[in-house]
């Protein structure tokens, strides 16, 4: 039985989080057996909850979307193998099949995927308020979309789930599905979220995903598809609805006291404490070797550290160099240099790996690029909206404007929107993920001297996945 359940974790008991008054109370409760569960509105709470709680742990946002969307980059590195072997494949492009952070992950998004198909599965039969079930639906909906996103990205074709299963052995019956049947499947997600979620929360309801979320999310899909006309009207969508806004400092974005600001759109969330929902970040991040010194408390992991590349790609006088990382500590009298990431630090850490970080999955900053980047494939206009929103984002970091001039045609405003969001959403999990759609990942890398072969593109399937299931499950091309 412990081998059918680890197939891909479809069944089996969840951890469902707190449904005190405030969303953010994520505090777990005891273990509840899901078959007597969903009687009533207050379980269902509970269990849309439990999908969002899916969110933070190991194999998603606290390491395993960093490691795919950072380290894998020419953002981040890992400088000391003592940081963990499987992480230092994903940075090598060495990355084998029992790779235990993309075991994880796979396990980890697919008990997401699970929580959310049983929410919408199991919904329509308890008798609730039925704007509020429509909502619960919408937002476990934006989850699934979401999670699957991430998987897509990674491993290519992947098994497509939209239901739950209370039989293990039906798991079996769940081959890997193509790339444009799973992404039919999230944009039709993300449609109904966006139609059916409200535009904003109530205090204790902030964190929650609403309509800007579901078409934010969407502008990124439709970007990674190719979609530029759809791309922009969803970016367009989030713009009009007036519900955001750049903050003025870009310090203030990443601010423990400003979580789910006006710039934020979707944030994963966490809460300090020792009730186990702080974020890893702090510890995470800081170099090996440091001791507290830069963690404030507990040692660093040396995870995630900034190359000297991203070093290098800031502008001079760029204003959020500074804010997103340092180059070294203070040890003593003496300078120590090496590099980490500062957007993530808790100047108040409860206790090592226990801080109050939010981690930003979508911002307005963000969408506001993806729009000029989808109106320059729609062809490019010199000075235009593209160029307007693009110095938008210059400005606040304290740059020069970008003109015609600077920017003549099509493919240097292309080169011009990548350089832009490399810096403006630096360690927030977009890089890697932005070579690759745009289908320059090899040429980048491999300028840069990494050893990366074109398979490596997408990652392994966990090979533990096609030992429990050889029939069906079969292997990405170059790692047999």
């Amino acid at each position: 039985m412990k081998t059918n359940i680890r197939l891909i974790a479809f069944v089996g008991f969840l951890l469902f989080p707190s449904c005190a008054n405030d969303f953010l109370d994520l505090a777990p409760i005891s273990q509840t057996n899901n078959v007597n569960f969903y009687r009533n509105q207050q379980d269902m709470l509970n269990a849309v909850n439990a999908a969002y709680a899916a969110l933070r742990v190991n194999g998603e946002y606290n390491q395993a979307m960093y490691a795919i969307g950072e380290v894998a980059s020419d953002n981040t590195e890992i400088l000391d193998a003592q940081s963990g072997i499987d992480i230092t494949q994903i940075d090598d492009f060495t990355t084998l099949t029992n790779n235990s952070i993309l075991s994880t992950m796979w396990n980890a998004h697919y008990k997401g995927i699970a929580a959310c198909n049983a929410v919408i599965d199991r919904i329509g039969a308890v008798d609730m308020d039925e704007t509020l079930k429509a909502r619960y639906i919408a937002e476990t909906k934006f989850l699934r979309g979401l999670q699957y996103f991430n998987m897509v990205r990674t491993f290519g074709d992947i098994p497509l789930v939209t239901k739950e299963i209370i039989n293990v052995q039906e798991g079996y019956d769940y081959a890997r599905k193509p790339v444009d049947e799973v992404y039919t499947q999230i944009i039709a997600d993300l449609e109904e979220a966006a139609s059916n979620l409200p535009l904003s929360h109530d205090n204790a309801d902030v964190g929650r995903a609403t309509a800007g979320a579901a078409a934010g999310l969407l502008a990124k899909v439709y970007l990674t598809r190719g979609n530029w006309s759809e791309a922009a009207a969803k970016a367009d969508a989030v713009i009009q609805s007036g519900r955001y806004r750049l903050l003025d400092d870009y310090a203030e974005v990443f601010a423990i006291s400003n979580k789910n600001n006006e710039e934020s759109i979707f944030e994963v969330q966490y809460k300090a404490g020792g009730f186990g929902t702080g974020s890893p970040f702090n510890n995470a991040f800081a170099p090996r070797g440091s001791g507290s010194i830069v963690s404030t408390i507990g040692a660093g992991s040396g995870q995630n550290q900034p190359t000297a590349d991203i070093s290098e790609a800031y502008e001079a006088g760029d204003l959020r160099k500074d804010i997103s990382l340092a180059e070294g500590y203070m040890n003593g009298g003496e300078f120590v240099p090496v590099r980490y990431i500062k957007k993530f630090l808790d100047p108040n850490l409860f206790a090592s790996g226990d801080a109050n970080n939010n981690w930003p999955v979508l911002r307005y900053a963000d969408v506001l690029l993806m729009r000029a980047e989808a109106l320059n494939e729609l062809g490019y206009e010199p000075d235009g909206e593209a160029f307007d929103l693009l110095n938008a984002i210059r400005d606040r970091a304290n740059l020069s404007p970008k003109g015609s001039t600077d920017v003549p045609d099509q493919q240097a405003f292309r080169l011009a929107i990548e350089q832009e969001r490399r810096v403006e959403l630096a360690f927030e999990n977009h890089r890697w993920f932005d070579l690759l759609r745009t289908g320059r990942a090899l040429e980048v890398l491999q300028q840069k001297g990494e050893n990366i072969q074109p398979f490596r593109l997408v990652f392994p399937i966990p090979q533990t996945q096609i030992d429990i299931n050889p029939r069906i499950l079969t292997q990405n091309e170059g790692y047999q």
